[in-house]
């Protein structure tokens, strides 16, 4: 079939079948139409070989089979959409029927044929390494399979796994990372087109193919799984996989790990929380609240890679995509949490500034930060990461920010991990423990700030005296800018209640219909 007769049937057959704005939350609603378009965009640039793999992947599937289950059975066949959908998963503003759908995609049933795998474990190891292979592989992601082995150390018996890229991977990452590269220009168009704000595409693109390029390259997880386990290593609860001798940049050996996804693992509602508030310390707290110039977390914090062991442990899995947060930047992130909770706004666009490349007088962060405190005041907001990151969400779909790709990965790993704690625990509140923890440090740090230099910030906690001193001279202000606010919301709100304005409202679909407000 020519790739010409492929686009038919994408405008035809497939695309009508997905029913893709289900993959868009309704908070972004306007933002369906052009999802749907570069959906589009992408498949049909695809080789003509990968379509026909697609298309006879969605034959295969039942007549009666659900909107959800054709796009999960497609995102699978699609490395890079394999891991937008794990990023997904656990969004609980989709419906739950995707979300189930979703949820597979975080640890698949091996679908490889093991000759194949076998075949570049060979090659890979042409020397016959001291490997009893498994007769079946384990389980299989988007960009690797997992083989079980047994080998021989100090005379006993131990079992270790190998992460073998799937055969073929490379090149599929190559066709669609080669997409991605000009998707940026055509969501650019389109956006226009559809009247969206102006992001800069192309530099969101740019940055996000390069961190799905790592993906493939196994010997930076390698060294992750090193520093991690460096620095886990006072952690009894906490296990990172030990890297093994038997390692090329095709595969990984590594201890196994055996147990249960940690989602899906029979506990008790303490044990659950429990675990809740291990994550949050360990995984977030441990790296964030550290003194270190250079702080690395998970990238990655879906459930796929989150097991409970048989010995109680916290298992923490694939490290191939890290984010590395420097002190300034940590420092400036407590820095917009203490002016959120000072009600401070020209405190907040100074550091939202020192970011990305936006002025601390740009009209679109003075109106992002407004909005902000608005929902301080009026919702009873808790101003900590959760609230931070959406004011860092709104400033990205507003306009181009210059975000780095690190503060990028936090939002994507604390958005991931955010939602494994609900699906654990319930309304356990990550923000309200993480923010305690840093005030248990603070509280540690006492003694030693009587005797540290005043704007000196080499401290857990990321906060010097002065700036101590500076929130506290202020504090005298909160009341008054409360009530300020407060007023001046209930004002417009009022004014808005007499008026009534067109104003665009989206379907399902992504059309657009008036409204009034």
């Amino acid at each position: 079939m020519s790739h010409f007769d492929m686009r038919e049937l994408l405008d035809d057959s497939l695309l009508e079948s997905l029913d893709l704005p289900q993959l868009v939350p309704g908070s972004l609603v306007a933002w369906r139409p052009l999802v749907a378009d570069g959906m589009k965009f992408f498949l049909e640039r695809l080789p003509v070989h990968r379509l026909e793999a697609i298309f006879a992947e969605q034959f295969a599937l039942p007549a009666d089979a659900g909107a959800a289950t054709r796009v999960v059975t497609l995102l699978s066949q699609c490395p890079t959409l394999h891991k937008l959908g794990q990023v997904l998963a656990r969004n609980r503003q989709l419906p739950e029927e995707m979300r189930r759908e979703l949820q597979t995609l975080e640890s698949m049933l091996p679908a490889t044929p093991l000759n194949a795998v076998l075949a570049r474990i060979h090659a890979e190891l042409p020397d016959g390494p001291p490997l009893r292979l498994a007769s079946q592989a384990l389980a299989e992601g988007s960009v690797a399979v997992v083989l079980p082995f047994t080998y021989q150390e100090n005379g006993r018996e131990h079992e270790g796994v190998l992460k073998v890229l799937k055969p073929g991977i490379e090149e599929k990452f190559g066709e669609e990372i080669t997409v991605w590269e000009e998707l940026g220009g055509f969501l650019e168009r389109r956006s226009r087109e559809l009247g969206l704000p102006a992001l800069d595409y192309r530099r969101t693109l740019d940055s996000v193919r390069e961190l799905l390029t790592k993906e493939i390259r196994l010997q930076i997880e390698q060294a992750n799984l090193r520093s991690a386990a460096a620095m886990y290593a006072g952690q009894a609860r906490i296990l990172i996989p030990r890297v093994l001798p038997w390692c090329t940049t095709k595969l990984t050996a590594m201890q196994r790990v055996s147990g249960a996804k940690l989602t899906d693992a029979a506990l008790s509602p303490a044990h659950r929380a429990n675990l809740a508030s291990l994550m949050v310390s360990a995984l977030v707290g441990q790296p964030f609240w550290s003194r270190a110039e250079t702080a690395m977390l998970h990238a990655d914090l879906h459930a796929g890679n989150l097991f409970m062991t048989e010995e109680g442990r916290l298992a923490v899995l694939d490290w191939s995509l890290t984010l590395h947060l420097s002190k300034a930047d940590r420092v400036t992130l407590v820095s917009i949490i203490l002016g959120g909770l000072a009600l401070d706004a020209a405190r907040i666009r100074t550091a939202v500034a020192a970011l990305g490349s936006l002025r601390a007088d740009d009209p679109a962060l003075v109106r992002a930060v407004e909005k902000a405190l608005d929902r301080v005041v009026l919702q009873g907001r808790f101003p900590g990461f959760a609230w931070l990151l959406e004011l860092l969400d709104e400033l990205a779909l507003d306009i181009a920010t210059g975000f780095r790709e690190d503060f990028v990965l936090f939002r994507k790993t604390w958005f991931s991990l955010s939602g494994v704690i609900h699906d654990l625990a319930g309304e356990h509140s990550p923000d309200i423990q993480l923010l305690g923890l840093g005030l248990k440090l603070f509280l540690a740090e006492l003694p030693e700030r009587f005797y540290a230099a005043p704007e000196s910030r080499n401290f857990s906690t990321h906060v010097s005296n002065a700036d101590i001193l500076r929130v506290c001279s202020s504090a005298w202000l909160l009341p008054a800018r409360y009530w300020a606010r407060w007023q001046r919301c209930i004002s417009t709100r009022a004014q808005a209640k007499h008026s009534c304005r067109p104003v665009p409202r989206y379907d399902r679909q992504g059309l657009q219909s008036s409204g009034c407000t």
